[in-house]
């Protein structure tokens, strides 16, 4: 996984320029605040380049972001330092594995965002995930989560896309082929990458694989079991409605025991 988004990171912030991280960050400090209203402490696992992280430290928050890619942590300490030092103080970033990274603290929430728990493809890589989770809470702090939700993904298909993007110094082109494994869940989906330096006119080829775990319900109430977690409350992505496969993208919260 780790070279991938190393390579990935070069465009990251560019292909999602036109996400709405304020409004992202708004709805999670929402379904956080409802679950436990003193919150102030997350913990972030798969931070990428820190987008959602400044966004919630805007929103008084204070975020400890994990992530795997160098690459993209050092875009996190470059967005972190460009902020005002006061802002840039609620938030701190370091190298480690969501399935097995130790902090040696507590914090009131924590969140993965962007599907962080597809990219666990195996059940005990979705179990060490959900552990770290619960290692790092205090007793009825909330864990959010989001991912790819099997109904939907079996009722849209994934299809090959096309995708052209640029900025001042690159252009991009990124071809989707995804390939649909039914009887494992999974998508692998298969990038080619043309990134074009403007100043040069050399083109970069890049291939990556982003294979994507999807769940079902029943997958996610199994993950959230009763031992550890209770509360268990899903819903589509940046909405408040029950999931249905209109929602590519689920959203869970379930808070520790």
């Amino acid at each position: 996984m780790k070279p991938v988004f190393d390579t990935y990171a070069r465009y990251y912030d560019l292909l999602y320029r036109d996400k709405d991280y304020g409004a992202e960050a708004a709805y999670v400090a929402s379904n956080i605040r409802g679950q436990f209203p003193q919150a102030t402490r997350i913990l972030e696992l798969g931070c990428g380049t820190g987008a959602h992280a400044e966004q919630l430290a805007r929103l008084g928050f204070s975020v400890h972001g994990i992530d795997l890619s160098e690459t993209m942590l050092a875009s996190a300490e470059a967005r972190k330092a460009a902020l005002p030092a006061k802002l840039g103080e609620r938030l701190s970033f370091r190298y480690g594995d969501v399935r097995t990274v130790r902090t040696g603290e507590h914090y009131d929430a924590v969140i993965s965002l962007f599907h962080v728990l597809s990219y666990q493809s195996t059940k005990a890589d979705q179990e060490a995930m959900f552990e770290t989770a619960f290692r790092h809470l205090r007793k009825g702090g909330p864990f959010m989560f989001d991912f790819w939700f099997g109904p939907a993904v079996l009722a849209q298909k994934p299809e090959l896309r096309v995708k052209r993007f640029e900025d001042a110094e690159i252009k991009v082109t990124r071809i989707a082929e995804p390939i649909t494994q039914e009887d494992a869940c999974l998508v692998d989906v298969n990038y080619t990458v043309f990134i074009e330096t403007k100043s040069t006119g050399r083109i970069q080829e890049v291939r990556e694989t982003h294979r994507m775990q999807y769940f079902s319900l029943a997958d996610i109430t199994l993950l959230a079991g009763p031992d550890k977690w209770t509360s268990l409350q899903t819903q589509g992505w940046m909405e408040y409605k029950p999931l249905c496969d209109e929602h590519w993208a689920g959203c869970a919260v379930t808070v520790r025991n």
